[in-house]
């Protein structure tokens, strides 16, 4: 298996941002869900799916998730080497991490799997920086200041861009998709708890071709 650079890391990385304006972060809690919700997602016109370690049955809903035609699926909150190999192993494509560590980059450039690493100051933005990440996560967005953080970063740091997760749904994500720096945004409101437990495919549906008629550039 060839190792992946960073310059071809993010390439991968901005064409998983540039499929929608909205990446769903989902945390699945029972697998009989992961096949309905990813069908509905990517027929709603988002078909970049982060599917959060956070559960369970977090493995198993990706091996059933990369199945589903027009879906791009990647793992979110990977935190440790052990985290990527699951990842790989059970189908991702891609990577997402809440910040960033030279072990976890190390292991996802030796995986082979494109890391959307996080970062929110500009030290932290910097670093990835340095090792030639130039498509990075922003989190937690809202807490750290939002849009108007991101809109200081386009001055000093133009080259990156960024697909900023936390606290964003459709009331404020047009404020970061405006944004020159900005890509896409990552949030879970296109997939609410009450309708994945429900089984209302046709409601995320619904939701998420309605994020995407809203929020596309």
């Amino acid at each position: 298996m060839a190792k992946l650079t960073p310059q071809d890391a993010c390439k991968q990385t901005i064409e998983v941002c540039k499929a929608a304006p909205v990446v769903p972060v989902l945390v699945i809690k029972d697998v009989a869900q992961a096949r309905g919700l990813g069908e509905a997602l990517v027929a709603g016109g988002l078909p970049a799916l982060e599917v959060t370690l956070r559960t369970d049955c977090a493995l198993d809903a990706i091996k059933i998730m990369s199945e589903i035609k027009g879906g791009i699926v990647g793992a979110g909150t990977l935190l440790t080497p052990k985290d990527v190999k699951n990842a790989k192993a059970a189908g991702a494509t891609f990577g997402v991490s809440p910040g960033a560590t030279d072990e976890l980059i190390n292991a996802c450039e030796e995986e082979g799997l494109p890391l959307l690493a996080g970062a929110v100051t500009a030290s932290e933005v910097m670093r990835l920086l340095n090792r030639g990440y130039t498509v990075q996560k922003f989190f937690p967005a809202e807490a750290a200041g939002g849009a108007a953080v991101l809109k200081s970063f386009a001055s000093p740091l133009p080259q990156v861009t960024f697909c900023p997760t936390g606290g964003i749904g459709l009331h404020n994500a047009k404020s970061y998709l405006d944004l020159p720096n900005i890509e896409c945004v990552g949030g879970s409101w296109v997939a609410p708890t009450d309708a994945v437990n429900n089984g209302d495919w046709a409601a995320i549906e619904t939701l998420a071709k309605d994020a995407v008629a809203t929020l596309s550039k």
